[in-house]
């Protein structure tokens, strides 16, 4: 997984809540366990028109958000089904970092799995975030370090974070990746457990 640190980014403001997963990655594209390639199913529906061809009202369709890897939206992202493929789809299409006043759970965990930082801020920053990202600049800083994320006027907003998670997305790490880390302590306790209890198989 790769680390985040910081990222300088274009934002694509999507103003809408309550965006399932169904709707994030739909159904058809849930028949493979490869990550690689869920890119041409995120947001389809709302991407494509019912023959195919890109609706050009939708934000990430319109040239001026080409190559967004921040998505700004509204409440309880994620919500619906425990689908993981909806985090793949997001950071194969390039989304490092959602932004948004609530998540689902499920899909919030997911998320750090997969190395997408997902920020909760308050329902005035989102709005104002979502304003800046409307304009013709729309770089945005977020700095995982010092839990920041700064917008294009200036605007410096603080975020939370669980330490733990945090530090697993700055070394890259997944939970397996995190327990491979003390694969020493592991052994030697196993080592332990079967020297006092050698019965124990």
């Amino acid at each position: 997984m790769k680390p985040f640190t910081s990222l300088t980014a274009i934002a694509a403001p999507l103003p809408i809540a309550n965006i399932d997963t169904d709707q994030i990655i739909p159904k058809q594209f849930l028949a493979t366990v490869e990550r690689r390639g869920m890119a041409k199913g995120l947001f389809y529906d709302m991407r494509f028109d019912d023959a195919g061809k890109p609706r050009e009202d939708f934000v990430l369709n319109k040239p001026l958000y080409q190559g967004a890897e921040i998505l700004i939206t509204g409440a309880n992202f994620g919500c619906g089904s425990s689908r993981e493929h909806a985090p793949w789809a997001l950071d194969d299409f390039g989304i490092r970092c959602v932004i948004a006043p609530s998540f689902a759970d499920i899909f919030y965990n997911n998320c750090f799995n997969n190395g997408i930082l997902p920020i909760v801020l308050s329902d005035e920053a989102v709005k104002a975030l979502m304003e800046e990202a409307s304009g013709a600049n729309h770089r945005f800083m977020i700095d995982l370090p010092t839990q920041t994320v700064s917008s294009p006027g200036g605007r410096v907003y603080p975020f939370e974070i669980d330490p733990g998670r945090k530090t697993k997305l700055l070394e890259g790490l997944d939970d397996i990746g995190s327990t491979l880390k003390r694969a020493d302590a592991i052994a030697a306790f196993e080592e332990r457990r079967r020297m006092s209890a050698p019965w124990r198989r």
